[in-house]
């Protein structure tokens, strides 16, 4: 079985490789392609990951390629892991907006919407490639923004599901909370990508939920970015991302005085390539917990044995066409559902409502990411100008005036029509 990784110089490709070794009996990997077209990081990359797999005894062999056709050529699946203008345009993206009071973040507003412009039109590209060499082949997408990435995908024919760990960081956080084995623990994960609620959490069938939102509230709340109080009133547990949202004003002035997550993020990224380089280092530093990402490698492998039928086990959270699964948004709106998935198909299961507090936001951001696509794919200002105020975070008229000039200034060398 061949799995292709396209974006294998990413300092989060030993993630991926850590679970490949600890899970091969799961995923029995014969050939693993590594794909990027940065040569320098390709070969720190692939020196890393030969000795991580010698350590784990794997039997795989490594074949780096910078080029797609040949390292997607007979792939079973390919994994897409990349960021389009590196750290580097995602400090552009989190710094900008701040002067028109709104927060920058990669994939939560304006930063949303300028990876989405410069990441969609690649991924596409990519992914027609890959049609063409391997054809039938799966694309599991960890690009962000994964919801408008995998639409992107899905509305031009192809085979693809998108992936986040959001939902497994959650299982394993309340399996610490509760002392029980994370395989125990099931969720009701439900919304868009990046804008999620736990809706009940079973632990052998058993709904623990109002537990976890109540006598455990205060190990519950720090995980998702907010107050225990909200959490509790709230009922359920939000993402992470959710903060940005419920507590925007605050961490905008956080962020004015405040380094960075992309400044902070290429300093750790550094360290890891030269941690990656030194021929002594045969397993993932310490240091990779830092850059994010965590159970990636869990989440991916335990998903591609579904996708590619070596695992009895057909209950994933995936990005997925939404199907009449959440009643109020129209059924090609991609939302991050539990699915079943097996080697022909992934469809969502069915899952409680979300409360009119929710709902409410899911329907504006969704309609934001139908825009977004829209300006991603045809581009032009007035597209972009439409999404940014379509988002709930931006709003204002003159905001998203400002911004879309900032946007398209900020990002000419990656939009072919601006």
């Amino acid at each position: 079985m061949k799995l292709a990784v396209v974006g294998a110089g990413s300092t989060y490709t030993p993630e991926l490789v850590d679970g490949l070794m600890r899970m091969q009996e799961l995923l029995p990997v014969t050939e693993l392609a590594l794909i990027d077209t940065d040569e320098r990081r390709l070969e720190i990359l692939t020196g890393m990951t030969r000795r991580m797999l010698a350590r784990g005894g794997h039997p795989a062999t490594i074949a780096p390629t910078t080029r797609l056709e040949e390292g997607a050529e007979g792939a079973a699946a390919v994994l897409i892991q990349l960021r389009v203008g590196g750290q580097q345009a995602r400090m552009v993206d989190e710094s900008l907006p701040l002067a028109c009071g709104c927060i920058g973040q990669e994939t939560t507003g304006f930063g949303g919407l300028a990876k989405a412009m410069r990441t969609v039109p690649v991924v596409l590209d990519i992914a027609e490639r890959v049609r063409a060499s391997a054809p039938g082949s799966w694309i599991v997408d960890f690009t962000n923004p994964v919801g408008i990435v995998t639409k992107a995908l899905l509305d031009a024919g192809h085979r693809a599901v998108g992936l986040c760990s959001a939902a497994m960081v959650f299982q394993r956080h309340f399996a610490k909370v509760l002392d029980v084995d994370p395989d125990t623990v099931e969720l009701d994960h439900v919304g868009l990508n990046h804008l999620t609620w736990e809706l009940a959490v079973r632990v052998e069938g058993e709904d623990v939920l109002h537990a976890l939102t109540n006598e455990h509230v205060d190990r519950v709340a720090p995980a998702t970015g907010l107050k225990a109080d909200l959490v509790r009133r709230l009922g359920v547990v939000p993402s992470y991302y959710l903060h940005y949202f419920y507590d925007h004003d605050d961490l905008v002035e956080h962020h004015r005085t405040h380094e960075s997550r992309a400044e902070q993020v290429r300093e750790i990224e550094q360290e890891l390539l030269h941690l990656y380089e030194d021929e002594t280092v045969d397993q993932k530093p310490e240091l990779l917990a830092r850059r994010g990402g965590a159970f990636y490698s869990e989440a991916a492998v335990e998903l591609l044995a579904s996708l590619l039928g070596t695992s009895a086990d057909h209950r994933h959270v995936v990005n997925v066409r939404n199907r009449g699964t959440l009643d109020f948004l129209p059924d090609d709106a991609v939302v991050e559902v539990p699915a079943r998935v097996d080697t022909g198909s992934v469809v969502p299961l069915e899952m409680p409502q979300l409360d009119p507090v929710a709902r409410g936001l899911v329907a504006h951001v969704s309609a934001y990411e139908e825009l977004a696509l829209e300006a991603a794919l045809r581009g032009g200002r007035e597209r972009v100008f439409r999404a940014l105020l379509a988002h709930p975070l931006i709003g204002q008229h003159w905001q998203a005036e400002a911004l879309a000039d900032m946007l398209i200034d900020a990002n000419r060398q990656f939009l072919s029509w601006a």
